[in-house]
């Protein structure tokens, strides 16, 4: 769960919200790497995840859809990525509604 801002209304534009980020990510994988059993060329799960965290920790969003569509450009930037998807929640958003969500996904 990370927090940033995330709304329209007033104690949005001054409060941070959790939100939850879900990625899936299909990527290529080097047949060298399969055979040799080493990262050289493997697509960095780690690196991406701390972008995001960044991006959305350091951010200020006004719509749920564009934080989605953001992060889903971020991850299509690599060439390695065939196909993505990315959920982000944002729980207790709606009196009585556990969360409310939005996804998005792209492939090549």
């Amino acid at each position: 769960m990370l927090r940033t801002f995330i709304g329209f209304n007033p104690e949005e534009l001054v409060n941070k919200q959790d939100v939850v980020i879900n990625l899936e990510i299909e990527i290529s994988v080097p047949n060298e790497a399969l055979e040799s059993d080493e990262p050289d060329g493997i697509y960095d799960y780690k690196k991406i995840t701390k972008r995001v965290i960044t991006y959305v920790q350091d951010g200020r969003f006004k719509l749920l859809e564009v934080l989605t569509k953001n992060l889903l450009e971020m991850i299509m930037e690599d060439d390695r990525v065939r196909w993505a998807k990315v959920e982000v929640d944002k729980p207790h958003a709606l009196r009585f509604a556990e969360s409310v969500s939005f996804e998005m996904e792209a492939k090549r």
